[in-house]
């Protein structure tokens, strides 16, 4: 999300120091002096401003210790890199949770193997696709993921049944959901959906803790609005319901 004032990341009014203070950087951990800071204690430093949306998914999900892979998404797509919709989060998907998931497994040194692959795979799935091939990118990094994690290949057996096994699960819950297109909201069911299978197949169960309230919809022209799961009325007419 991009704000036009205040912090990058929340949109809340700066603070202006008498002096500079340490501050760490959001999305690479990387620390400096600053004598402007964000209230809530966000600060992104100028290398990760100037990166581009893929380069910053991947420098933050190679850094980052988090094993939640929606709380990890959720984290990326306040940067301003990422906007509403666009095929950066094609990417998105498979880097949050090969972090996740290699976070859990105890061996994130894994991540940094991984994670070229999966944008260099990703960056094949344009922009429109869910509309014009009818299948929705961030259902394709879930494959994406799943392929990566079990070494599947077009030879392989479980593997690839697997692979696109995970793919299909994914594209079925976002139709389910109806158009138009949202990025936001079709990565969120990307990634539960690829949790949910990880579960079910793999006997891995990511400590999922996020549960997602959209502050997205002022922005999204084409927002379903209360019938979106995601949409904070929504959530919690279910909730009460």
């Amino acid at each position: 999300m991009e704000h036009t004032t205040g912090c990058l990341v929340c949109g809340r009014d700066l603070v202006y120091l008498d002096g500079p203070r340490r501050v760490t950087c959001t999305y690479c951990g990387e620390t400096e002096d600053a004598e402007v800071i964000c209230p809530e204690g966000h600060f992104i430093c100028d290398r990760c401003h100037s990166l581009s949306a893929l380069d910053l998914i991947e420098r933050y999900c190679e850094r980052t210790t988090d094993t939640d892979p929606l709380a990890i998404a959720c984290t990326l797509m306040q940067s301003p890199a990422v906007r509403m919709h666009g095929p950066e989060h094609h990417f998105l998907v498979p880097a949050v949770l090969l972090a996740a998931y290699y976070n859990h497994t105890g061996e994130p040194e894994m991540k940094a193997k991984m994670l070229p692959i999966a944008k260099n795979r990703a960056e094949a799935v344009k922009g429109g696709f869910c509309g014009t091939h009818g299948t929705c990118g961030g259902a394709v990094g879930t494959g994406i993921f799943i392929s990566l994690i079990t070494g599947a290949t077009p030879v392989k057996q479980k593997e690839w049944s697997l692979a696109n096994q995970m793919t299909a699960r994914s594209l079925m819950l976002i139709a389910r959901h109806g158009g138009p297109r949202c990025c936001k909201r079709n990565s969120w069911l990307a990634i539960t959906a690829a949790v949910t299978f990880l579960s079910e197949r793999f006997g891995i169960d990511l400590p999922v803790r996020t549960t997602v309230r959209c502050s997205f919809s002022a922005i999204n022209r084409e927002c379903l609005g209360e019938a979106c799961p995601f949409n904070p009325a929504a959530a919690r007419a279910a909730k009460e319901g």
